[in-house]
């Protein structure tokens, strides 16, 4: 168990926590000369049973409340020292809210010095922290009078101490690992070591972790668990790591040491913020702050996302834009400073680490933080799909989030309902029901569009999306389109879409025409004659008649009209866009030269310009200030 002091400057915590462990944790050469806590001070005691307790002692000088927050994560159990001639003094009251913000419900209050004042005073110092403490996370928390310096009241105080040690906590919950850093140093033959406290997760010697938010691979050399080497750390430990393949100079207060998984830089991040009730104005939209999570501290503004300013004792959902880069996770606490870092504002929960840069204050995104704030990964899961958002829910995005290994994410997968959407390197999750809809809408779309142009062989992919208007992001809808392909409920020829069961077919006299001229374009393959030879060849034909059957024949995919006067065969098309995106892949610039392919393919100069702008038309490629680049592989347009 971590025990952190709280209390006013010069109250005594750091000659109760020597008093209770014999270590004096001023161990700077200021401390000393200042009689002092000017950083964070550490010690442990060895309770028989063998367990030990941690002890975090933190500044009380208003000018150190950064020091004291950097060791406020990861304590379980709060030690509030009063002392009992000056009573309840200002640091007290800020470090006490600062422990209601961070969530802490367990604890002591250690009345000092009660060997300097008379009965009635110490009654009355204990009436007037009763008093405080009523309404807040502490209240109704044990007080004890003691003296560091006649040993009254330290038995019982051990004696609360260790009670409170035997009581079961979830800090050892499952979750890939992860240390808040406070302290960086170097020691001769070792290298360099952090500490901390690990909040989630477990660590051995060998592990790969990394540093956050800089992306530091490093290695685990060896573990000190509650200041005694160990074979393993966990969660609910402090810890001291020492460190491969990183300098001291790499690493300060603040970073993270997490599981490679978790290593996702962030710098924005979307909260539950509640502003102190001792607060004389409402937290408006936009003020400059100082963020403090873990034990790091940025500077940052508040994005009000519900309303247009937070009012003193209330809460809301906010986001909060920072200066750079921190490494944060749902379920994180934070307090939040003034921008002078004088006077503690607020503080809350992280709900979510990735929020999007626009669109933060829509009602469907509010509803994507609700989901969020529910309080298990499964029922966030199923709430959040259940809104059924249009680029669907990052599955490697939601388990880092939650911090969720591998066996308790698929745990959450099989609890919840889902289709899977995969999106090169990335997996989207959709609600079954959405994926159905969007299926059923593109079919209705391609079933009216065969109903009005039966010898139509369907609709491309990009007018298929054009048309949809209940629809996903573009790259799901062409997954979409992919998958209804693969289960046989669309079909594919060359470049259009169409219900499985429809045939576009010629008949009569557009039959009779078509087998006139198909030996012509059959022989001229990729060079296939003009529309004018074709006339000139049959004095029979009349230039409007051949005009209609060639566009009846690309609505069925075919053929294409390349210009005015070419009109080429999908299989010969394709032919001479594989040569096309052949020579482009080969070109440094992945630019396609039309010289290069008239070389190449022998196709004719009147025939390689309009044939290079129809795959512009089509979206095969596009042209730039470089040049013609190919969009796609050719063959995923023309090949079913």
């Amino acid at each position: 168990m971590i025990i952190g002091t709280a209390g006013h400057i010069d109250h005594g915590k750091t000659s109760l926590v020597k008093a209770l462990t014999g270590v004096d944790t001023d161990r700077l050469k200021e401390e000393k000369e200042r009689g002092i806590t000017v950083d964070l001070g550490f010690a442990y005691q060895t309770l028989p049973d063998g367990e030990v307790l941690g002890f975090v002692d933190v500044p009380g000088h208003e000018k150190l409340v950064r020091n004291m927050l950097a060791g406020a994560t990861g304590i379980d159990h709060v030690l509030l020292v009063v002392a009992a001639d000056d009573g309840p003094m200002p640091q007290t009251r800020e470090h006490l809210a600062i422990v209601d913000l961070l969530g802490l419900r367990q604890g002591v209050v250690a009345l000092t010095k009660c060997d300097l004042v008379t009965p009635a005073r110490l009654a009355a110092a204990e009436a007037e922290v009763r008093a405080l403490l009523a309404g807040s996370g502490l209240a109704g928390a044990p007080v004890v009078p003691v003296s560091s310096v006649s040993g009254q009241g330290l038995a019982e105080l051990k004696a609360l101490l260790q009670q409170a040690a035997g009581t079961p906590t979830d800090r050892a919950a499952p979750g890939q690992f992860r240390l808040a850093v406070d302290r960086v140093f170097t020691l001769a033959g070792i290298g360099t070591v952090v500490t901390g406290t690990a909040v989630a997760g477990r660590v051995v010697p060998g592990d790969r972790l990394t540093v956050s938010p800089a992306g530091l691979p490093v290695r685990v050399r060896s573990v000190h668990a509650q200041n005694r080497q160990a074979a393993q750390g966990q969660a609910g430990q402090r810890l001291a790591l020492a460190l491969a393949g990183v300098e001291r100079a790499q690493v300060r207060r603040g970073d993270w040491i997490v599981a490679d998984a978790l290593h996702a830089p962030t710098q924005r991040v979307d909260v539950r913020l509640q502003v102190l009730a001792g607060e004389a104005r409402p937290l408006a939209h936009w003020t400059p702050v100082h963020l403090h999570l873990g034990a790091e501290a940025v500077g940052g503004r508040v994005v009000v996302l519900e309303g247009e300013a937070i009012a003193p004792g209330r809460d809301a959902r906010a986001q909060l834009q920072l200066e750079r880069p921190i490494a944060a996770l749902r379920g994180d606490r934070f307090i939040l400073r003034d921008q002078s870092a004088q006077r503690t504002l607020g503080g809350g929960t992280v709900i979510d680490a990735f929020p999007p840069d626009t669109r933060r204050r829509r009602d469907q995104r509010l509803a994507a933080l609700a989901a969020l704030e529910l309080p298990t990964p499964a029922r966030a899961l199923a709430a959040a799909l259940a809104q059924q958002p249009p680029t669907g829910i990052d599955a490697r995005r939601f388990a880092t989030l939650w911090n969720l290994a591998a066996a308790e994410w698929r745990q959450v997968l099989d609890a919840v309902p889902h289709r899977v959407m995969a999106d090169g390197t990335r997996e989207l999750l959709f609600a079954p029901a959405q994926i159905e809809r969007y299926g059923d809408a593109a079919a209705a779309q391609l079933r009216a569009h065969h109903q009005k142009k039966p010898d139509s062989p369907g609709l491309t992919q990009e007018q298929l999306q054009r048309a949809v208007r209940d629809k996903p992001a573009g790259t799901v809808f062409a997954l979409l389109l992919k998958e209804l392909v693969r289960t046989g409920a669309l079909k594919r020829n060359g470049p259009h879409l169409s219900l499985a069961g429809h045939d576009a077919s010629l008949q009569g006299a557009d039959r009779q025409l078509w087998e006139r001229l198909k030996p012509w374009l059959d022989e001229g393959g990729m060079h296939p004659p003009r529309l004018s030879e074709m006339l000139l060849r049959d004095r029979g034909l009349r230039r409007d008649q051949v005009l209609r059957l060639m566009e009846r024949l690309q609505r069925m995919g075919n053929v294409h009209a390349v210009g005015a006067e070419y009109f080429i065969q999908t299989t010969h098309l394709l032919a001479l866009a594989v040569q096309a995106w052949e020579l482009a892949q080969a070109d440094p610039n992945r630019r396609l030269n039309v010289k290069e392919l008239r070389d190449r393919t022998g196709i004719s100069r009147h025939l390689s310009v309009p044939l290079v702008e129809y795959f512009d038309q089509i979206g095969l490629t596009r042209r730039d200030e470089v040049g013609r680049h190919f969009r796609r592989d050719p063959r995923q347009v023309f090949e079913g």
